[in-house]
């Protein structure tokens, strides 16, 4: 049955499914969880960190992960949908969900400013935990990028692509991230910069102070 309007629904996926074909497109909007698919013969990925057009009539199957949930707009086939086939999911993508109308959604998407081509994926959750496990050690770019079997080169602009971020930068704020919460628990800044990668407790006061605009001591007081 033709599909004139779009709808959408919030899909709890894990597990595989054979190989199928819609009359209508579909507009995924991952929100949890991973999956990886086969369309038309090309290996593709979508999760939190970027959705993907299923074109109207291609071949597809699908392995998601346990948990995984993805927003699904149903839509009839239109020239717009054709920059929809790889896009960046930005922090408004989340709240999809809550505006209703499946016509609001698709305008939101069809706004966004970042489209993504269909090279190999990240898992950023892979990559932060990587990362968080030996903050203190050295992670340049070409070792950040074997996690992924890639080129130094080809991770730096998918991280950039995704994130917004360089590799040195995405760092550095992971990095502040955990030393952030350490000092709220009331670790000592020599010891908080050791644990994360700063030369010095006065290194990282430095950084806090440059990159987040607040101070060790602000950090460890304790809220009013």
């Amino acid at each position: 049955m033709p599909l004139f309007e779009p709808v959408s629904t919030l899909r709890r996926y894990d597990g595989q499914a054979h190989v199928h074909i819609h009359d209508h497109a579909q507009v995924m909007v991952p929100l949890a969880g991973r999956m990886d698919l086969e369309v038309d013969g090309h290996a593709l990925f979508t999760d939190p960190s970027c959705g993907m057009l299923i074109p109207a009539g291609a071949r597809h199957a699908y392995c998601a992960e346990p948990g995984t949930r993805i927003l699904v707009i149903d839509a009839p086939e239109s020239t717009g949908l054709e920059r929809l086939r790889r896009f960046a999911l930005t922090p408004a993508c989340r709240t999809l969900g809550s505006l209703g109308d499946p016509r609001l959604q698709l305008a939101l998407l069809l706004d966004l400013p970042t489209v993504l081509s269909s090279r190999r994926g990240l898992d950023l959750a892979q990559l932060d935990a990587a990362l968080a496990s030996a903050l203190h050690e050295p992670w340049p770019t070409a070792r950040m990028a074997r996690l992924f079997h890639l080129s130094p080169q080809r991770f730096h602009a998918r991280l950039v692509e995704l994130t917004g971020r360089a590799p040195g930068g995405y760092l550095r704020a992971l990095r502040l991230e955990h030393a952030g919460r350490m000092l709220a628990r009331g670790a000592t800044l020599e010891a908080v910069a050791a644990r994360v990668g700063y030369r010095s407790g006065s290194a990282l006061a430095f950084a806090l102070r440059r990159d987040r605009g607040v101070g060790a001591r602000a950090l460890r007081r304790p809220a009013p």
